[in-house]
């Protein structure tokens, strides 16, 4: 397949990518390493030294100027025709890559493999081994193996495109990772059905595998491909090469959820600290969906159907922490804008890294939004980000209330807007859309309530952030108020040093006609509130009881009606949830309690009413015995006749017992004043 008319048909296998060539060659068994220097095994003394790095090559001018234009230039225009010393620090590929271009110009044989391809290519155009100079050179040669071999193959294009990281900027002039990315991504979204591809469990001893050795490490043809098995082959990938992977991806067409369950897995690779657990975020998308086939499989594959080509996830180093923010900066920029796309759970472990270091603020933003799109999914656990901070909050309270904010703006935008949703978005998972799930607010509801819990312990959580974002949610999100109640107790309890007018600013955002019957006794015991919110817990404690008791009441008429007579009380035990039995008796034990209480109250107040009615008729007794002294009842008289009129002569009767009257009532009222 390599051969010209001028060159020897051995050894040029198109397969096997074996390249020589005799013309202007020169009669050599080969080069001969010692200590950093190559020499060419041939009778004839070198009269030139290529120097690479530490490298040494001692050569000849004659084989190296036929083909390459870069030397030519280098030693015509240097009109020093005695110039014996060249040194090429900055060539591509390095040492390995001149040595087999100085073979090549030698006419000896060169093992093209995908390790090498494309330092050797770089090499090629570095030294300008065009065609001008002499056709099949260089160049050509390199460029079809690439064009034909190496992107006819899946394992071969990722293995170009991971050697192609020592390469730049010249494997991106060359379009060499342009054109790997755009093979990986072809081959990724193609259907494998009837395509025989070449798995394997551990890295590949040989970097170039043939295809028709594929009987033992390759799936037999009835046995089902996994949809992620291409997630652990190019997660070996560094950042930039997986961004250009990922964007053909998305090109060609791939569902959303798919390249989501691809960036989890790449993270949970390349930053350590994102997944604590063994199974985190990252093995959400894929376990799933390859539980099946990796109990199928071979015991050889230790990766069920994943081809891992190169490096295992132990060789990986730990990266500096610039490299972990060029990876988190460089993932944020490429999750799918469809919800649901990742889990909410890796998207706050990504904001959490985000912030540890210091990521772009635009992109810190945008991943925010992304986590209000489905913060119904968040746990308390990953919500509890620390503050990184100093002097402030052990938690980050304010992302937790700007996270809040964007799940009510767009909570809001698709209640307004219902028919402006994306053709992308009618797509998605019919069980994802918050549309179908009115629950969203209330799962939400219960989860700032938690995290509230949680947070209150901290001394310095101001009052005005805990009812801020106690307030956040509009009331109809919490059908009850228990947990928010338990986080301002807990509140209470870690800043015993509020003023009452705190206490009942904090007590302001409960409602207590939404507390249940247990967090109403716990708060009618409770020291720390105000009192007169105890007073409004016991209000409606005393209204719940009441019409759970004028409930229950009419429930056991209807029953009676309608339902047929239980045979006894151990049958209807039976019958009943022993939740609901226990329930049921601490309330009954409870109005049990209220009841006696009351009849306790009835009775003192009869006592003291007695009690009352008998001073009441001793006063009156001490005071009629002091109007019937003969002084007093003579002066009254007298000053009655005296301002009598003939009118009044003939009322006398009447008026004297209305005078009796008031003159017993007069005591009465001064009593009353008294009390």
């Amino acid at each position: 397949m390599w051969d010209s008319e001028s060159e020897s048909v051995a050894g040029r296998d198109y397969g096997n990518g074996i390249l020589t060539s005799s013309k202007h060659s020169l009669k050599t068994d080969g080069f001969e390493l010692r200590d950093q220097s190559w020499y060419v095994a041939t009778d004839i003394p070198s009269d030139l030294l290529v120097r690479i790095g530490d490298v040494n090559f001692h050569l000849h001018k004659y084989p190296l100027l036929s083909r390459s234009g870069k030397m030519n230039r280098i030693i015509y225009e240097s009109r020093d025709p005695d110039l014996n010393k060249i040194a090429l620090d900055d060539l591509p590929g390095g040492p390995e890559a001149f040595e087999l271009a100085a073979k090549f110009c030698y006419g000896l044989a060169v093992d093209l493999t995908a390790a090498n391809i494309s330092g050797l290519r770089c090499a090629a155009e570095y030294l300008e081994m065009t065609e001008d100079l002499e056709e099949g050179n260089l160049i050509f040669k390199t460029e079809a193996f690439l064009s034909y071999v190496v992107l006819s193959s899946w394992r071969d294009s990722i293995l170009v495109l991971k050697s192609c990281e020592k390469l730049s900027p010249w494997a991106e002039n060359l379009q060499i990772v342009r054109r790997c990315s755009e093979s990986i991504a072809w081959k990724a979204c193609a259907n494998p059905k009837g395509i025989r591809w070449a798995y394997t469990g551990k890295p590949p001893k040989v970097s170039s595998p043939k295809w028709n050795d594929m009987k033992d490490s390759s799936p037999s043809r009835s046995q089902s491909v996994p949809p992620d098995w291409w997630f652990e082959d190019v997660s070996i990938l560094r950042i930039d090469h997986f961004v250009r992977v990922v964007t053909a991806i998305k090109v060609k067409g791939m569902r959303f959820e798919l390249i989501g369950a691809a960036i989890m897995h790449y993270a949970a690779k390349w930053l350590p600290g994102l997944i604590k657990d063994g199974g985190g975020a990252a093995d959400e998308g894929s376990n799933s969906t390859i539980s099946n086939s990796n109990s199928s499989g071979s015991s050889s594959w230790k990766g069920g159907l994943h081809m891992i080509v190169a490096g295992a996830k132990d060789d990986i180093p730990a990266v500096q922490a610039k490299d972990q923010r060029m990876i988190i900066e460089s993932l944020i920029s490429i999750i799918p804008p469809q919800k649901d796309s990742v889990s909410c759970s890796f998207l706050l472990h990504l904001l959490r890294m985000a912030n540890m270091l210091k990521v772009a603020p635009a992109l810190v933003t945008e991943l925010e939004k992304r986590v209000g799109m489905q913060f119904e999914q968040a746990t308390l656990a990953d919500l509890l980000i620390p503050n990184f901070n100093k002097n402030e909050t052990m938690y980050d309270v304010d992302l937790v209330q700007r996270l809040l904010e964007h799940f009510l703006v767009q909570e809001q935008t698709e209640s307004s807007s219902p028919c402006r949703q994306s053709f992308s978005d009618k797509h998605m998972y019919e069980g994802s859309q918050r549309g179908a799930n009115p629950n969203a607010k209330m799962r939400v509801a219960r989860l700032v309530d938690s995290y509230l819990t949680e947070v209150s312990r901290d001394r310095n959580l101001s009052l005005t952030k805990f009812q801020v974002l106690a307030e956040a949610l509009p009331e109809s999100a919490r059908t009850c108020d228990d947990g928010l109640y338990r986080a301002i107790d807990s509140y209470l309890k870690a800043h015993p040093t509020l003023s009452e007018h705190e206490r009942k600013r904090l007590c302001r955002v409960m409602d207590c006609q939404k507390l249940s019957i247990d967090a109403c006794m716990h708060a009618a015991q409770n020291e720390r509130l105000p009192l007169r919110i105890v007073v409004q817990v016991l209000f409606s404690e005393q209204v719940k009881i009441s019409n759970a008791l004028a409930n229950s009441s009419l429930k056991e008429a209807g029953e009676s009606q309608f339902q047929p007579m239980v045979p006894n009380r151990k049958t209807l035990l039976e019958g009943t949830p022993q939740s609901f039995q226990e329930g049921w008796a601490t309330a009954k034990k409870d109005i049990n309690t209220l009841k006696f209480e009351l009849e306790t109250v009835k009775a003192k107040y009869l006592e003291l009413q007695n009690e009352m009615e008998s001073m009441q008729r001793q006063f009156d007794k001490m005071t009629i015995k002091k109007q019937t002294s003969a002084w007093t009842s003579g002066w009254k008289k007298l000053s009655k006749f005296t301002k009598m009129t003939p009118l009044d002569n003939q009322d006398i009767g009447s008026q004297l017992p209305a005078t009796a009257e008031q003159t017993r009532k007069t005591p009465r009222r001064w009593r009353n004043s008294i009390s």
